[in-house]
């Protein structure tokens, strides 16, 4: 139990990294800051893949395991719930899958990023950001109370700011930093209110000590808690009406898109609504919420991904789509479904960015998909690493996003929390990715180039950048297996690992684990069922649309295009969402902090009072300086008028006391 007993190792390591590269790397030539890099997360994957091996023989008793290394904050104690925080990390079912995510995913990107960061300055300051990102992830996922929590969601908050905005004389890519920082500060006030909140309703912040209690506490409490610490997953993992960020933040290098805007870090907010399910599950209204929240959003932002031509911004909103997703699983009770398709998203998304860098790598810095086509002969691996992770995407049988998806719209259609309406938002979502995913991969790689090949010399990425993309290919075939079996009457054993986590997340968990085991032992869906459910018929669907429109009659798009001008032009400028944002929020505060807050408090009051006393002394002094003016014959009339004047001040005192 070496490690069990040493969680803080997994932490310290990519710390390490990030010190060393951050202080020294700039002196180094860039072997010697990768070997810090990737060797610092290497061994942060080798440490939990060990610490996950020692896990699995815990005895039932002992699961979460809890680290407690040392006492953070103490403070009120005096009062009847001292504020007291362990710095504490915990592992258990949910910590597993979420630690062989972050730390595998990373790695591989660690590994791409040098060879597509090779040619750019700040090499050593990108990784040690990198590396800080990977600390602050892991602390967040392996946090055994709010507070440890709190730091890492912060903490990698600063390093989405500071990797978005690498490229930082870029003013788009620095203001699109500034965006994404100041966007999810929104979300995060909700969520410090809620971590303030669950303190003053349960005398604690350890996660086991507020699930023991959470069946005693009103549910009107609850609901609030819950709806401030959505807050904040909304603006972390970029939902309704706070997504607006992400798509923004495809300006910072592609291996920081696949990293945390599609493979991590949004998936923050999902994790932390999984691991409060206890509160959650007995805070109904909570639950719709979350539910309403991701559906809306995933069909949403499906939608205006079917016209964006930059191929990193039409897998920022597939991004935001899939989160949906994963909320709508979390609202509908399926916590397992929505941890799974995190887990399958994080293979073929990270996939997705990954290939993309790879096509725009070989395209020379070229990221509009209508100056591309042709591409599949001359970078045949990005090809197909794309088109495999494009068939995960859109839940093809067989690939790993079938199986997530699937599970998430049966959760919806028919479990405890079921609603139709969110289950036909889901399905229609389901057949836009399909459309909108297979339409990036005709428009980039089939049909006649459309750059100039004289001025373009495509190449394929070296393979310390392909072989990352056959890795998570394969991960994106293989990767949904883990539920396969409940295809052919078997058993969900990704649901069953996790089955402990979510036991006690609802006060109906006594009918859904019976529920569950009907299921093993009669299952609900067999293999003709699951092959021709809605899911699969809409993907499909999508695909051969985007091959009729795309493939067989490429004139179709542009006049269906001048037909619905105006919703083609709606969805092309993404509903007007910033404009509005702009004209409502941004230009109002911009002219309140210039006109009100500048002129008027800080130079009209602030300054003027300090300077206006400022003026008064300088002129009470000019003028008390004329008193001395070297005369002797003026000194001595000075001391005669106050004598007498104090001498009429004496006698007038003195009558007035008679």
């Amino acid at each position: 139990m070496l490690l069990l007993n040493h969680l803080w190792i997994i932490l310290a390591l990519p710390l390490a990294g990030a010190a060393i590269n951050g202080l020294f790397g700039k002196r180094w030539p860039q072997s010697a800051v990768n070997s810090v890099a990737i060797g610092s997360v290497v061994l942060s994957f080798l440490a939990a893949a060990e610490t996950v091996r020692e896990f699995c023989h815990l005895a039932a008793s002992q699961i979460p395991f809890i680290g407690n290394y040392f006492t953070w904050m103490v403070g009120g104690e005096a009062t009847p719930h001292p504020f007291h925080v362990e710095f504490a990390l915990q592992v258990d079912q949910l910590t597993v899958v979420m630690l062989l995510v972050v730390t595998f995913v990373g790695m591989l990107i660690h590994i791409y990023s040098t060879g597509y960061m090779a040619h750019e300055g700040g090499y050593y300051r990108f990784f040690s950001y990198l590396n800080l990102f990977m600390f602050f992830m892991l602390t967040l996922v392996m946090a055994a109370n709010l507070i440890v929590m709190f730091v890492g969601w912060e903490g990698v908050g600063l390093c989405s700011y500071l990797l978005i905005g690498f490229w930082f004389l870029k003013k788009s890519a620095a203001d699109a930093g500034k965006k994404a920082f100041i966007v999810t500060r929104i979300g995060d006030f909700g969520f410090t209110v809620g971590i303030l909140i669950v303190f003053a309703t349960f005398g604690t912040v350890a996660f086991g000590e507020i699930f023991s209690q959470a069946s005693d506490k009103p549910v009107d409490v609850l609901t609030a808690i819950c709806l401030l610490l959505f807050a904040g997953a909304i603006g972390k993992s970029a939902q309704l009406p706070l997504y607006v960020w992400l798509p923004d933040a495809m300006e910072g290098p592609t291996p920081v898109s696949a990293l945390i805007h599609a493979a991590t870090m949004v998936t923050a907010g999902v994790y932390m609504v999984a691991r409060m399910s206890p509160l959650f599950s007995r805070a109904p209204i909570a639950m719709l919420v979350v539910a309403i929240v991701g559906a809306v959003t995933a069909f949403y932002s499906a939608t205006i991904g079917l016209v964006q031509t930059d191929i990193k911004k039409v897998l920022a909103y597939s991004t935001v789509s899939q989160l949906g997703y994963m909320f709508l699983a979390c609202g509908v009770g399926a916590y397992s479904a929505g941890i799974f398709h995190l887990m399958t998203h994080a293979f073929f998304k990270g996939l997705l960015f990954l290939a993309a860098g790879s096509v725009i790598h070989a395209m020379g810095g070229e990221q509009d998909m209508m100056k591309m086509g042709g591409l599949r002969k001359e970078i045949p691996v990005t090809y197909w690493t794309m088109f495999i992770a494009t068939l995960a995407i859109a839940g093809i049988p067989g690939f790993a996003g079938f199986f997530s998806k699937d599970a998430i719209l049966e959760a919806a259609r028919s479990g405890p929390y079921a609603n139709l309406w969110l289950w036909l938002l889901g399905v229609a979502a389901a057949g836009l990715t399909s459309f909108y995913m297979f339409r990036l991969v005709f428009l980039t790689f089939f049909g006649e180039p459309r750059y100039d090949e004289h001025k373009v010399h495509v190449h394929e990425s070296p393979k310390s950048m392909t072989i990352p993309l056959m890795v998570l290919a394969f991960l994106s075939i293989f990767g949904g297996w883990f539920a396969a079996p409940k295809l052919v009457g078997g058993v969900d054993y990704f649901e069953r690992f996790l089955a402990p986590v979510f036991a006690a997340s609802s006060p109906a968990s006594d009918a859904m684990s019976a529920a569950a085991a009907d299921a093993a032992a009669s299952p609900a869906m067999d293999l003709l069922h699951a092959l021709t459910g809605w899911p699969v018929i809409v993907g499909v669907v999508g695909l051969l649309v985007a091959w009729w429109f795309y493939i067989k009659n490429p004139d179709v798009p542009k006049r269906m295009a001048q037909s619905v001008r105006g919703l083609y032009t709606l969805l092309l400028n993404k509903y007007y969402v910033d404009e509005i944002y702009a004209a409502l929020i941004v230009r109002p505060l911009l002219w309140i902090s210039t006109n009100v807050l500048w002129h008027v408090v800080d130079e009209g009051l602030i300054d003027g009072t300090v300077n206006g006393t400022a003026t008064v002394a300088r002129e009470s002094g000019r003028q008390a300086r004329k008193l001395q003016s070297g005369n002797t014959r003026s000194y001595a009339a000075w001391v005669i008028l106050g004598a007498v004047g104090f001498t009429a001040l004496l006698f007038g005192l003195l009558g007035v006391a008679h």
